[in-house]
């Protein structure tokens, strides 16, 4: 069986969070960002499982900039034996929402055809 993780690119939970100026969000220019922890602990059961023979692959999965490879790239360290980045340049005028970000990964999901698909909590990937 093949497991499908999405995981996130979020701003890291030790940094102390910004409003900016304008109140139309948080500042992450220059801001230390990593994976959502709810990824990382969706990462590691995926593992678990292909470990206890219950899964072949684990796939990490995940929507954004090319900044996001870096999560990728701790997924892969984590033990995932491939990724998946579809690549997002934001737009503060046209925002990527939850919804499209979901069809993006059910897109993913219908060519991978896993048998799993895990998301961290309260995850938009």
């Amino acid at each position: 069986m093949k497991i499908l993780v999405a995981v996130k690119r979020v701003v890291d939970y030790a940094v102390k969070v910004r409003v900016r100026p304008d109140r139309t969000g948080v500042e992450t220019a220059n801001v230390k960002m990593s994976m959502n922890p709810f990824c990382e602990i969706a990462v590691e059961e995926a593992l678990r499982l292909r470990e206890a023979g219950a899964a072949a692959e684990v796939v990490a999965a995940t929507v954004g900039p090319a900044q996001s490879a870096e999560t990728l790239r701790t997924a892969l360290a984590n033990g995932a034996d491939r990724a998946i980045h579809v690549l997002h340049d934001p737009d503060p005028a046209r925002p990527l929402l939850p919804l499209t970000v979901a069809k993006i990964l059910r897109a993913v999901a219908l060519q991978e055809k896993p048998g799993l698909v895990i998301l961290g909590k309260q995850d938009k990937c």
